[in-house]
């Protein structure tokens, strides 16, 4: 494709492109003529990324040239999780908190259906707060409901076979299990909880909690899913018995 389509593509100038080449962060083009230069699929990929971790992360393009350099040596499986990642994972929106008010404006930011949002409010996966007759969403709400739209465009929705109340037993257990620290960690320090110090702590416990169970589930999938495979990969590869021929009396 020419030069043209790609800024239209990836929505970035003519002499920003060019100076990502001559930065070494995008390699040279092949040149069909003079003042002409062919970019393929892949040019809208790195220019995406490149904007991104600019924008999200505000990485200098120096890092950024590292940072694609190592995604050059990952799976396409890798990839995509660091793209996905890349969306959720934003220093910004730790910063500025984003709120959504209205069940419409909700599902039209995240995508999410009419029925579907009715049904992980039901189950408490999704709890808005009602303020001055208006239904107010978390930031948190917010992601949850992007993640299960991300879940169905993977195929892992319920026309594929999941089941939602999967997601309702995983809120059911964390809450559990909330309630349960709370009174056995805070509830005894009911005094100190308005201090400074004890805010500041509970704090950076949600988040390494959070944490734990991000790694943890992700750990234990993959742990499981690799011994998956090697079953697979020894059921497909041990010969077949053959079943004994019939002879004739």
């Amino acid at each position: 494709m020419k030069i043209s389509e790609l800024t239209q593509r990836t929505g970035v100038p003519k002499q920003t492109i060019h100076y990502y080449i001559r930065e070494g962060v995008l390699r040279k083009p092949r040149k069909t003529g003079k003042n002409t230069a062919d970019y393929n699929e892949g040019y809208v990929e790195q220019i995406k990324i490149i904007k991104a971790l600019q924008d999200n992360y505000f990485l200098p393009l120096s890092v950024i040239k590292k940072i694609l350099k190592q995604l050059k040596k990952l799976s396409t499986s890798e990839k995509s999780a660091f793209y996905l990642l890349s969306d959720y994972f934003r220093p910004l929106d730790r910063l500025v908190t984003t709120e959504i008010t209205g069940r419409e404006t909700f599902r039209k930011v995240t995508g999410l259906g009419r029925q579907y949002l009715d049904m992980y409010e039901k189950w408490g996966v999704i709890t808005p707060e009602e303020r001055d007759g208006d239904l107010v969403y978390s930031q948190d709400d917010v992601i949850i409901g992007k993640l299960i739209v991300n879940m169905d465009q993977l195929g892992f929705g319920p026309k594929d076979g999941t089941d939602p109340e999967d997601l309702r037993r995983i809120a059911d257990f964390v809450r559990g299990y909330v309630v349960d620290t709370q009174k056995a960690y805070y509830e005894p320090q009911i005094k100190p909880l308005s201090s400074e110090d004890f805010l500041n702590r509970g704090s950076k416990f949600t988040e390494v909690m959070s944490l734990f169970f991000y790694h943890l589930y992700r750990k234990l999938f993959r742990e499981n899913y690799a011994r998956l495979r090697k079953s697979i990969e020894k059921d497909t590869s041990s010969p077949r018995e053959e079943s004994p021929s019939k002879t004739q009396p």
